[in-house]
């Protein structure tokens, strides 16, 4: 199962932050925190991989891929494929870059909606549901289509809207 999601800026500063177990505000800053300071001291050449017991508790393992500016981080029980793991993230990242052409830290920042949705078709309630890069795309246009329509509709009819100009 996924415990959680991360994706931390080089700087330490959390721009997506989801886990799939119920942790306070402040552990789960604690957790960042915790987990930024590992990678950061990680040398470049290392493995992407590594035991997070100290952080997460017992049978926890950390994915991370360092791309630009960001880190895309998944911790995990030991029930899930490490290398699996790794290719998600890769699907992640292949699915951002599809929504918004070459994304970047800013499209994370002020599209941040359209990111939980990525993630929510990719990962849901710590399941793995999704790890086609096609038909995850296919399903956040439909969604989007959804979200257009009804930003269309109007709940107060024209007469009553009018009445109100006079």
């Amino acid at each position: 199962m996924i415990k959680a999601v991360m994706v931390i800026n080089t700087q330490g500063k959390p721009r997506l932050a989801k886990f799939y177990d119920f942790l306070t505000v402040d552990k789960q800053q604690e957790l960042i925190r915790s987990v930024f300071g590992v990678l950061c001291s990680r040398a470049e050449n290392v493995s992407n991989f590594m035991e997070a017991d100290s952080i997460f508790g017992p049978d926890s393992r950390l994915v991370y891929k360092h791309y630009a500016t960001l880190y895309f981080v998944f911790v995990f029980d030991t029930c899930e494929n490490e290398l699996a793991v790794l290719d998600l993230i890769q699907v992640f990242v292949e699915t951002l870059d599809k929504c918004f052409r070459n994304v970047c830290e800013l499209d994370i920042v002020f599209n941040y909606s359209k990111l939980h949705t990525i993630l929510d078709e990719i990962v849901f309630g710590g399941q793995v549901l999704e790890t086609s890069s096609a038909e995850i795309m296919k399903a956040v246009e439909e969604i989007s289509k959804l979200e257009a329509s009804s930003n269309s509709i109007t709940l107060v009819p024209k007469t009553v809207s009018g009445w109100r100009n006079r």
